[in-house]
């Protein structure tokens, strides 16, 4: 029995020492890979020289301002080259010119920069490179950004691995190791004068913190719901940063915030009577669901109309019905959302079908939306989705059998 021990303990030494080691390299490429960053964009300019002046175009495309819009940023293009001006809306309404003057200046280190005016002081080009590089490193901000992610992943994983099946490890790393390949081919640009690198970070904690709420609803544990607080900050965050999808930010604010600390109380009080980690779930009767649909549907339409009907200034969205669109999308989604919400605190299986639904409604703004490292989060939505499903279903399905075998 001894020696059956021993060799059964090696394999599990060995991938603990592996974890520990890969751990410990994605720290050290997180160092190295934001630490170099911000060296570079903080570094002081120096033997900046006048190139040319050149002519730029006026990108109108991008331009969808109103009186709400106290600074409204103008693109002007000329091939690869790019200057960005900054106006008042006072000043913006004024512009007849489609094209500009641009004066390059090119730093010692090859970095070009674009200005509207030749005396520039040292402050404008400070801020001017700092913005271009920032932009140029992006997805070496954003590998060492997921990098880190990747490891605390990984860490937990490790620290809980009784708790986890190899399955269940997998599906995690693997979501996870997608989305640093996302963040990295896909680097977000500014909006709303919030910096890509920033939005990324975001995105990946988001990532990162719904597909661990989401494996511990499928593991039926009550913990969810501590770690789902976190992801209502973070997508709340979101919100306010891309000044976007605000049925959803009042959604979260208002109902998943108070749900989850509520949700969290009921479903201690319902542990499974064999296994005290679990809690005890169950189905929806037929008349229930119809009256949940046509609380969708109403939901849907009025809260819609009425964000709709608001003029919110934001430059994450360029096109006025695509916009309205996203609205009533993302109005039918946080019913969705709420609809899931009670069924999880009620802790009815029902909740996975919402779950599909809001996955796939997220997945279309995310896909219009050019947000490509979040549509990582929805294939994990899709594939824990199931595996909860039919976990839910498998422990339902026996404990009928057992209560009827004890009625009998």
């Amino acid at each position: 029995m001894i020696k059956f021990f021993k060799v059964n303990m090696e394999p599990k030494k060995w991938l603990r020492k592996i974890e520990v080691i890969f751990s410990i390299g994605l720290c050290i490429v997180s160092i190295i890979s934001i630490g170099y960053g911000l060296f570079d964009i903080n570094a002081n300019v120096e033997n900046m020289q006048f190139k040319q002046s050149i002519q730029m175009t006026r990108d109108t495309d991008l331009e969808d301002y109103s009186e709400d819009n106290t600074i409204c940023d103008v693109t002007y293009t000329n091939g690869d080259k790019q200057l960005i001006v900054s106006y008042s809306y006072e000043d913006y309404v004024k512009l007849d010119d489609k094209t500009i003057t641009a004066y390059e200046y090119e730093t010692k280190n090859g970095t070009k920069l674009y200005f509207d005016h030749q005396n520039i002081n040292d402050q404008e080009v400070q801020y001017s490179y700092k913005q271009v590089r920032a932009n140029e490193l992006a997805p070496l901000f954003n590998f060492g950004i997921a990098s880190l992610i990747l490891m605390l992943s990984i860490l937990i994983m490790m620290l809980f691995a009784k708790q986890f099946t190899t399955y269940e490890k997998s599906w995690f790393i693997s979501i996870m190791v997608l989305a640093t390949i996302f963040s990295v081919a896909f680097p977000e640009e500014s909006a709303n004068g919030v910096n890509g690198i920033i939005i990324m970070l975001l995105y990946l904690l988001d990532t990162f913190l719904n597909i661990l709420c989401e494996l511990l609803i499928s593991k039926q544990s009550r913990y969810n719901f501590l770690v789902s607080v976190l992801v209502e900050i973070v997508e709340i965050a979101i919100c306010i940063v891309l000044m976007y999808r605000f049925a959803t930010m009042a959604t979260t604010l208002f109902f998943w915030l108070p749900i989850d600390i509520i949700s969290y109380i009921n479903w201690s009080k319902h542990k499974d009577d064999e296994e005290n980690e679990l809690t005890v779930v169950r189905k929806l009767r037929g008349y229930q669901e119809v009256l949940v649909i046509i609380g969708i549907i109403v939901w849907t339409f009025v809260i819609g109309y009425l964000i709709s009907g608001l003029n919110i200034a934001t430059d994450f969205y360029n096109n006025e019905l695509l916009e309205t669109f996203i609205i009533y999308i993302d109005a039918c989604a946080s019913a969705v959302g709420i609809a899931n919400g009670l069924f999880i605190f009620f802790r009815l299986q029902e909740q996975w079908i919402a779950w599909y639904i809001c996955a796939f409604l997220e997945a279309v703004i995310n896909i219009i939306s050019g947000q490509y490292v979040l549509l990582v989060l929805k294939l994990g939505y899709f594939t824990n989705t199931t595996y909860g499903y039919i976990k839910w279903s498998r422990y339902i399905k026996e404990h009928t059998t057992k209560k009827q075998a004890q009625i009998s």
